[in-house]
């Protein structure tokens, strides 16, 4: 039996109605994209790949730096070039995805992304492979925001948006458990190259699905960049950054930077650049960062959230694959599976946060999450050097990555609630900045705070044999779970004060806003 396209048709039963093309439309009378899912899967697999590149070089980096000649005072640009010049021209990566387009940025993106990891997987110099993990985090910059934009943009349903979330939450949350534990596989049977070469096969076929799979959206009006405001906030962030990794010690035998004429020229850089950022924001007219997306109540609390996040859950990935490797004494492959709960949690969580966050809202969720969040840290704190992995560290990693699960979901959510489809890629791109910015001032902190624990503990006991290393180190990294559990604390505390949203959050809330361009 037939039916007129402007009637409703028949799906599974209940009436769905359906505009002039016979889409289906969402309660909010938008029509839905039937590639949309397909579409998610394609999202999904470039955002895993964005993931695992921020941590799958930390077990690849031993082989790495051995191989190219790395001296100890250089390898942390291996790690720090990709998180530079990804959070730096994030801001700038989300505007650009909004005017040439999300789906062509994106290709755009993935290419780049491929090409950058194969320079960095045939490097024969350090120099070559710094060069290749920053030209990673310039095309990273362009792809993750217009990949978050993309979902919010194609997703319109209440329930479907909150379950898209919900698969990019727990990418977040569990990519970078999973990438240790590629990096542990590739390094120890093929090369610590192939921890860069695996993402050009992933790239091609991410581009060959998102041609028929992704539908172009863009922003309505001139594209028009605010140069000036990209520039200021790029050196800005970039030398925050790098002020705070030049403050950490670089030895237990040494304090930590933080009164050092160099550390002090780079805070004072960025100060300067980020407050004239914020002054030409309110000057021009084509602004990068648009006041109204900080200031209105709830999305500045997501950044704000997510920034504190970045800088205490750092502690776990980082010091935990210490402990695991450098105290346990497991290899690159053992310690990789040790971090596999973690996704599991992450995993598991985000499919029973996706169904609750439209019943509940944000608020119910984050603040019990950031609280599971910090208790597992503290239970982290109390580690010796002995301490067995099934009995201490797994129910830890467990508890974290169940109560980040809750976090992540309904802080992408919010984050983006209502922003306007015009706005959508420099509010991903903010939301990402903010991850960025807090893992890297949380490696530069918390490894002050591990370092001088360390330190004092030397101090007091009077050794430095293999032996006595290895309970000093995990005092220092005891602390430094210590000091991530509190920030946490702190997140659960400003998302109980701050979020006023309840079951919105989750609901198409942008039709009053500027539209873009759908093709």
């Amino acid at each position: 039996m037939s039916s007129s396209p402007d009637a409703p048709s028949v799906v599974d039963g209940p009436a769905v109605a359906t505009d002039t093309h016979g889409w289906h439309l969402s309660t909010a009378g938008i029509p839905l994209d039937p590639l949309r899912w397909r579409a998610l899967f394609v999202i999904a697999i470039a955002q895993l790949m964005i993931i695992l590149d921020a941590s799958i070089v930390n077990l690849a980096l031993p082989s790495a730096k051995a191989e190219l000649g790395i001296a100890d005072a250089d390898q942390q640009w291996v790690v720090t070039g990709y998180a530079l010049a990804f959070g730096g021209l994030l801001l700038l990566g989300g505007r650009i995805a909004d005017y040439i387009g999300r789906k062509r940025a994106f290709i755009i993106g993935l290419i780049g992304f491929a090409g950058a990891s194969a320079l960095g997987g045939i490097a024969a110099t350090g120099t070559l492979l710094f060069a290749a993990r920053g030209l990673q985090g310039v095309f990273a910059a362009l792809l993750a925001p217009a990949a978050l934009s993309l979902i919010t943009v194609t997703f319109h349903e209440p329930k479907e948006r909150a379950r898209a979330f919900g698969v990019y939450g727990a990418i977040a949350g569990g990519g970078a458990a999973l990438g240790l534990l590629l990096g542990g596989v590739l390094t120890e049977y093929l090369s610590w190259r192939w921890c860069f070469l695996v993402n050009v096969p992933i790239a091609i076929v991410a581009v060959l699905l998102a041609v028929p799979f992704i539908r172009e959206s863009r922003a309505d009006g001139t594209a028009q960049y605010d140069v000036l405001g990209a520039i200021t906030v790029s050196v800005g962030l970039v030398a925050l950054v790098y002020g705070f990794t030049k403050a950490a010690p670089h030895s237990f035998t040494e304090s930590a930077h933080w009164t050092e004429p160099a550390t002090l020229a780079w805070f004072g850089l960025a100060l300067v650049m980020l407050v004239s950022f914020f002054v030409i924001e309110n000057r021009v007219s084509n602004p990068l960062v648009p006041m109204r997306i900080l200031l209105d109540r709830n999305r500045g609390a997501s950044y704000l959230v997510s920034l504190i996040v970045g800088v205490g859950l750092f502690a776990m990935f980082l010091f935990l694959g210490l402990y695991l490797q450098v105290v346990k004494g497991y290899s690159p492959i053992v310690a990789g599976f040790a971090f596999l709960p973690f996704s599991v949690g992450i995993i598991l969580g985000a499919g029973v946060a996706s169904q609750l966050l439209p019943r509940v809202g944000p608020k119910p969720l984050m603040v019990p999450g950031l609280l599971m969040g910090a208790s597992g840290l503290f239970w982290l704190s109390r580690l010796e050097y002995d301490s067995a992995y099934v009995t201490h560290v797994l129910p830890a990693m467990l508890l974290i990555s169940l109560g980040m699960a809750f976090n992540f979901i309904p802080v992408s959510t919010t984050a983006l609630h209502g922003i306007g489809k015009a706005d959508a890629g420099v509010g991903s791109a903010l939301l990402n900045t903010s991850q960025q910015v807090g893992g890297a001032v949380g490696t530069a902190l918390l490894n002050t705070v591990a370092v001088a624990a360390t330190t004092a503990f030397i101090a007091v006991n009077g050794t430095t044999t293999a032996a006595g290393m290895k309970p000093a180190l995990t005092a220092g990294y005891t602390h430094a779970f210590e000091v991530g559990s509190g920030f946490l604390v702190l997140a659960a505390l400003v998302s109980f004060f701050m979020f006023t949203i309840g079951k919105d959050a989750v609901k198409e809330d942008d039709e009053d806003a500027p539209v873009a361009h759908v093709g």
